[in-house]
């Protein structure tokens, strides 16, 4: 079966030993991804769509788009910040609709993110 892994190029993936998103056949996964760059320093909206313009990256890097996406799971550090994730979530989704987790945790990498994203997309 046909298999490609995607780079981010973030050294990290080396040292931990994964990749961005994973292709098998028609099925991809995406690995848990949070804001980068200034959209880290953000609010949980800012940083969910700087998390879900990346995931759309991965995607597209193997012919996938986000309308393939079947199953999503959410991390967030603060359930305060809900209303922002689930915002930027249902602008992204609402006419998708995937599978949907949410999971409170007590942190995430790097310690500025407070939501982190991952994804399963199935494609034709």
């Amino acid at each position: 079966m046909f298999r490609r892994n995607v780079s981010s190029g973030n050294p990290f993936e080396e040292t931990y030993g994964y990749s961005r998103a994973v292709r098998v056949g028609g099925q991809v996964y995406v690995s848990g991804t949070t804001a980068s760059g200034a959209d880290l320093g953000g609010d949980a909206y800012t940083q969910t769509r700087s998390a879900l313009s990346i995931i759309n990256g991965a995607l597209a890097d193997v012919g996938a788009s986000l309308s393939d996406v079947v199953r999503t799971t959410v991390y967030i550090v603060d359930m305060s910040d809900l209303e922002g994730v689930s915002n930027a979530h249902a602008e992204t989704f609402g006419h998708i609709r995937p599978a949907s987790t949410l999971v409170q945790v007590t942190g995430l990498t790097p310690a500025a993110a407070v939501v982190e994203v991952e994804v399963t997309a199935v494609t034709d």
